[in-house]
């Protein structure tokens, strides 16, 4: 075990190198001048900028130096965690993810357990009732919570609780240490719009796994044994039936990431979408960059941590 979690670390290190690498290039790849935008949007907007005023600005923000000592730079300023400044805030990103990642943290996981707890239940359900009205239910409500987009979720459970409860996102947020019960309320909701769409692939995905589990041999053994229903299907079939379940869990995460940046922004929740969103809408290269390589190091090690777990559940994987 503890050979195969050395492996695994050892390739989660060049993978980051090769994220830090991707998104280096892909900023600079962007058209636009941060030193130009920042000109025209300061207090001399609506002035003639001149050569002189771009080379100083762009030797402020260290954008005149070659592209490979930029990266090697950023590179290691983030090794000793110092995210740089945001070009158009002009204060530490680092501050600004102290403060927003436990917000997208907080979001994600309410939306995971939230989703676990519907889906697995329901792929149970579902596969020992095949073929029934029960079934079809399930299975239309799983299709339409693959199909429907997240930010469309989000937008249909804020304009139902206006419309049934007149009720509206809040504008302050409010943190769990400070109002636990405040702040439940207000992530509840967006947790439900984020949690849908992996809600129903979770389902889909464990109403499969149990229909392939309940044809195997081992079952038909337990079965006649005389063992209860609940015991074979809890304790045999659905144990091995969550392993397919766990493999998708960071693909599910890593999606859960993505939606947050709309849900975020229709729940006015002040986590990393929503100052993604405020970074791009400025330009601010530098912002873009650190919460990009946050959000993308995030995924990696849930992946790295699923990949463990998957071989605590599965001894074959460990040996493999």
């Amino acid at each position: 075990m503890h050979t195969y979690i050395l492996k695994r670390f050892l390739l989660f290190i060049p993978t980051v190198w090769l994220v830090t690498l991707l998104i280096f290039i892909a900023m600079r790849l962007i058209p636009g001048d941060p030193a130009i935008q920042m000109l025209m949007g300061g207090e001399i907007a609506g002035s003639p900028i001149t050569d002189e005023m771009i080379d100083a600005k762009r030797a402020e923000l260290g954008t005149d130096k070659s592209i490979p000592e930029q990266y090697v730079r950023w590179v290691w300023a983030m090794a000793q965690g110092d995210f740089g400044d945001s070009f158009f805030f002009n204060e530490p990103i680092s501050e600004t993810l102290v403060i927003r990642v436990p917000v997208t943290i907080q979001l994600a996981i309410m939306a995971q357990i939230i989703a676990l707890a519907f889906a697995v239940p329901l792929g149970v359900f579902s596969a020992m009732k095949q073929d029934t009205w029960g079934d079809y239910v399930s299975r239309i409500v799983t299709m339409f919570g693959v199909g429907i987009p997240t930010f469309y979720s989000a937008i249909l459970v804020v304009f139902f609780l206006v419309l049934l409860a007149d009720w509206g996102p809040p504008l302050n947020y409010a943190s769990p240490w400070e109002d636990p019960w405040k702040n439940f309320q207000q992530m509840i909701f967006p947790a439900l719009a984020l949690g849908f769409f992996t809600m129903a692939v979770t389902a889909r995905m464990t109403r499969s796994a149990m229909l392939e589990v309940i044809r195997e041999d081992y079952i038909r053994t337990a079965r006649s044994k005389g063992l209860r229903e609940e015991r074979v299907i809890v304790r045999h079939a659905l144990k091995n039936a969550t392993l397919p379940v766990l493999t998708i869990l960071g693909w599910q995460f890593a999606a859960m990431m993505a939606g947050s940046i709309t849900v975020e922004a229709v729940f006015h929740i002040p986590g990393l979408g929503r100052s993604l969103i405020d970074s791009i809408h400025h330009r601010d290269y530098a912002m873009i960059q650190g919460l990009v390589m946050v959000v993308a190091v995030m995924i990696m090690l849930t992946n790295l941590v699923i990949d463990i777990i998957y071989a605590w559940v599965d001894p074959r994987i460990r040996y493999s």
